[in-house]
């Protein structure tokens, strides 16, 4: 009887253990899933903003890493200067222009023709721009400075617009020469051609454009006025410059007026048939006339006999 108790009460009791490690393990396992579904939540919001943060990184250093386009100026730059002496100031500009790489554009030089007048000078020349500060410098040198001054254009923009339709024109340029190619008419061929010819004479106005625009960036030009410190007011060179210049003035008018009697006498002997003939016309008339004169006296007499 109580082996056979026993015998029962085993499997009741292994029945109860199981049970309740089932129920055990449920009430461990719940509470734990909130947790992993909150540590997963953080995770995903850690990893967005750590993908933000890496984002906004980036475009920080994209921005940093784009460089500013610098200004593309047109400089220019004028200067008035009172040197001693305006013949050596303009040999020591060309010397500062090959030293300074540059090029002498234009050179007006007035000699004074007056008592009072100044010997004077003006230069047009240009450098390189990283250069225009140095030779404004190495020209202020040569006398005293009356006036300086200097412009710039910022050109950037036209710059932009200038090559972005050069590129366009060009795009344009090889879709047509691919459509040239496909065509099969000569209608076509021939309607393609001129549209291509006209989009290549727009790219060589624009290109001389976009060349001319460059170069005056790359280059400034400078105007120089030079004026002599001291004018040409002094009595005896005033003289002497009054006699050369009469006696110059002489000469050359006995020359125009030897020259203007030769030229009348070539001139007689040329048309001097026609005065030997008009003066025997003029001789011929006379004679007639004094032989018909005793006629007209006479006929008064007859009438009244």
């Amino acid at each position: 009887m109580n082996s056979l108790t026993d015998a029962t009460r085993k499997p009741t009791l292994f029945l109860t253990l199981l049970m309740g490690g089932v129920i055990f393990t449920s009430c461990a396992s719940a509470p734990n899933l909130p947790e992993a579904a909150l540590n997963n939540q953080t995770t995903a919001s850690q990893s967005a903003a750590s993908l933000a943060g890496d984002t906004a990184t980036s475009q920080t250093a994209e921005v940093a890493q784009v460089p500013r386009s610098r200004p593309q100026l047109i400089k220019k730059a004028a200067m008035s200067l009172i040197v001693d002496s305006v013949d050596k100031s303009v040999n020591t500009v060309s010397q500062i222009i090959n030293k300074q790489q540059g090029d002498l554009i234009s050179l007006q030089e007035q000699q004074p023709t007056k008592t009072n007048a100044r010997h004077t000078a003006s230069i047009q020349l240009r450098v390189p721009q990283n250069l225009l500060q140095p030779t404004l410098d190495e020209l202020a040198k040569l006398g005293t400075v009356q006036s300086r001054n200097i412009s710039a254009e910022d050109v950037g923009d036209r710059l932009v617009d200038i090559q972005a339709r050069l590129t366009n024109l060009r795009k344009t340029e090889a879709n047509l020469q691919k459509i040239m190619d496909r065509a099969g008419s000569v209608r076509d061929v021939l309607s393609v051609a001129q549209e291509l010819s006209q989009v290549r004479q727009s790219i060589e106005q624009i290109a001389a454009q976009l060349k001319n625009l460059t170069n005056q960036v790359t280059y400034s030009t400078i105007t120089l006025k030079l004026e002599a410190a001291v004018s040409s007011n002094g009595t005896q060179r005033a003289l002497s410059s009054q006699l050369q210049e009469s006696w110059n003035k002489s000469t050359n008018s006995f020359g125009d007026f030897t020259v203007g009697l030769l030229k009348l006498g070539i001139w007689l002997m040329v048309y001097s048939p026609y005065f030997l003939a008009l003066a025997a016309v003029g001789y011929g008339f006379n004679r007639w006339r004094r032989g018909q004169s005793p006629r007209l006296t006479r006929t008064p007499d007859t009438n009244s006999d």
